[in-house]
């Protein structure tokens, strides 16, 4: 693909609590204080997440229709979806899709809102 996707963030009112919100989901490690443009982020509050060595880029998929919402996502992948849904609940997440099986490429997906209102998808094995 060219032009991969090369950075993804997430913004809320309360950074910290997004911060303990991925950090205990996905354990993400996300210090307070990268560089970041006055614009984007307190400069204080912004986190960076290093990619694994080696990831590979993020595939990308554009779609729709008549009837649905207008809305750009990113996926995490887990092992689990429906666990992780569950887990992310008990974190203060809202399910906005539940699981929901893709027979052509054998993934199940889930979408949520994070504590600050983020739409989110995680992707699993089905």
């Amino acid at each position: 693909m060219g032009n991969p996707v090369v950075h993804f963030e997430l913004i809320g009112p309360d950074p910290a609590r997004l911060r303990e919100f991925y950090g205990a989901l996905f354990g993400w490690v996300a210090p307070a204080g990268a560089p970041v443009a006055d614009r984007v982020s307190s400069p204080a509050e912004y986190s960076f997440i290093d990619p694994e060595p080696g990831s590979p880029a993020a595939a990308g998929g554009i779609g729709g229709g008549e009837g649905f919402a207008h809305h750009a996502i990113f996926y995490v992948g887990v092992e689990d979806v429906r666990s992780t849904l569950a887990h992310a609940e008990q974190l203060g997440a809202t399910v906005v899709l539940k699981p929901q099986r893709n027979e052509g490429g054998h993934v199940t997906v889930a979408h949520l809102l994070d504590p600050a209102g983020n739409l989110v998808g995680i992707a699993g094995p089905s």
